[in-house]
């Protein structure tokens, strides 16, 4: 078999945001690597909002903030930031539509506590425990924010439409269902950046055949790569219309999604006890 690139998009693939990444997952993407083939996370999180639970997998290198950053052991490759004027008028265009802004770089991510409130969205503390240190409020560093995307939450009676009009000059949308673990926000991501663009860019610089590629995912922020890659794989709990564009469906990641969908393909033997 030729050897595999393998990219596995993080929430609701290999990880959760309250229980972290199941060990078969673990064990699984390690044999993968054993066995000679490529595994690279890629994430519509930001760089800085990767955890450590996810830096112990022995992943070949990441992909993060929707293909705005690209790294590989520990050398930032590429890494695409708004401007921090672009910044500072997304925040106003946001507010001023009732929308909140989550602002994610790859150094820090950027929000207000008592504006981003628990309920707006009740995952907000695991958020801040997560980062750490590389947490900062918007407020004090409006003209200084290097970020890499935007998570904005959208709240009852916000004008989406129009905000999301004024900022189509700087960036592409993503929308989730929804009924998905994130369907109250729209992603805005910097014009051409994509996981797809960030898969492509990754094959050009180490010589991977398309047609060794192959993709793990569950949220409409992986359409892109599963629009783009060779091989498939939705878990279980995906979307319908990754379901749609998936060559095979494997089961959810507490149920062993991600060793039951290499050993589908033949990356990793079959009938380990994980």
């Amino acid at each position: 078999m030729n050897k595999k690139a393998v990219f596995f998009d993080a929430d609701g693939t290999v990880c959760d945001i309250e229980k972290g990444v199941p060990d078969s997952a673990v064990r699984a993407i390690t044999q993968l690597v054993r066995n000679g083939h490529e595994a690279w996370l890629c994430t519509g999180r930001s760089r800085a909002f990767v955890p450590g639970y996810l830096e112990q997998i022995p992943f070949t290198g990441m992909i993060s903030a929707c293909g705005a950053t690209i790294e590989k052991n520990g050398q930032r490759l590429f890494n695409k930031e708004m401007s921090s004027e672009v910044a500072e008028l997304s925040v106003k265009i946001l507010r001023r539509y009732g929308l909140v802004p989550v602002m994610e770089g790859a150094d820090f991510m950027y929000y207000d506590k008592d504006e981003y409130t628990l309920e707006v969205n009740w995952y907000r503390d695991l958020i801040t425990e997560a980062l750490g240190p590389k947490w900062r409020p918007i407020k004090g560093n409006e003209k200084s924010m290097r970020i890499n995307k935007i998570s904005a939450k959208m709240k009852e009676g916000c004008n989406a439409e129009q905000a999301l009009k004024e900022l189509s000059a700087y960036y592409d949308v993503i929308r989730h269902e929804n009924n998905s673990f994130v369907g109250t926000t729209v992603e805005l991501i910097p014009k051409g950046c994509s996981k797809a663009a960030g898969i492509a860019a990754v094959c050009r610089i180490y010589n991977i055949p398309w047609e060794d590629t192959v993709v793990f995912g569950d949220s409409n922020n992986d359409l892109s790569m599963f629009e783009y890659a060779a091989t498939k794989v939705a878990m279980g709990n995906a979307s319908q219309k990754i379901k749609e564009l998936a060559d095979h469906i494997t089961t959810d990641m507490f149920h062993y999604g991600i060793k039951n969908g290499l050993e589908k393909l033949g990356l990793i033997g079959t009938g380990s006890r994980f």
